[in-house]
């Protein structure tokens, strides 16, 4: 049973590297090389057939400019639209200062659309 449970782990973390790689046009070779891994080790981590060390898992997030947070976010509640993927990518870039002049930004928005009633959904 338990053996069970770190198979589909393995596969969870393994399609999330790989879907994350896709998105980025990265091959197989290319993540491997800029990682330090060889290219088959890769092949098999995405497959769920050999597990991902956390010292790689952490040389991969580098090269995606992730944290580990965001990686197992997106896996436990669901892909998230590859724009807004990207809107949340950018908004992490900013500081902190400017991510808080954008969400006072969207509140206003939000509330002209509520004035005008063109929320989603209305």
């Amino acid at each position: 049973m338990l053996t069970a449970k770190f198979k589909k782990q393995s596969l969870l973390v393994g399609s999330r590297i790989r879907a994350l790689r896709k998105d980025r046009d990265l091959t197989q070779a290319d993540l491997a090389a800029r990682i330090g891994i060889q290219q088959s080790d890769l092949c098999r981590m995405e497959n769920g057939e050999y597990k991902v060390s956390l010292e790689t898992l952490f040389r991969i997030l580098s090269v995606f400019e992730m944290n580990i947070a965001e990686f197992f976010h997106e896996e436990v509640h669901g892909a998230l639209k590859e724009r807004d993927a990207e809107i949340l990518r950018q908004f992490h870039r900013l500081s902190p200062r400017a991510q808080e002049e954008v969400l006072e930004y969207v509140q206003f928005k939000l509330q002209f659309e509520d004035r005008l009633g063109n929320r989603k959904g209305n």
